[in-house]
């Protein structure tokens, strides 16, 4: 079992406009998972994605952005 606690980001496209997610990638390699949180309340709930439904995820925001 491992230890690992997420280390939380947040885009650098995010410039701060409120709307935000941040995410913990770093969970990738020992867990195969993303925790992904609102920026808004760290202390909330977050959703644990698989890779591939992060992929998807970034996916569909780089096409909703165009």
């Amino acid at each position: 079992m491992t230890t690992d606690s997420p280390r939380w980001f947040k885009s650098s496209y995010s410039s701060n406009g409120g709307q935000c997610i941040e995410a913990a990638t770093n969970l990738v390699a020992s867990r195969g998972v993303v925790p992904v949180r609102d920026s808004k309340n760290p202390g909330g709930p977050h959703l644990t994605l698989s890779v591939g439904a992060w992929a998807g995820l970034i996916q569909f925001a780089r096409q909703a952005a165009v």
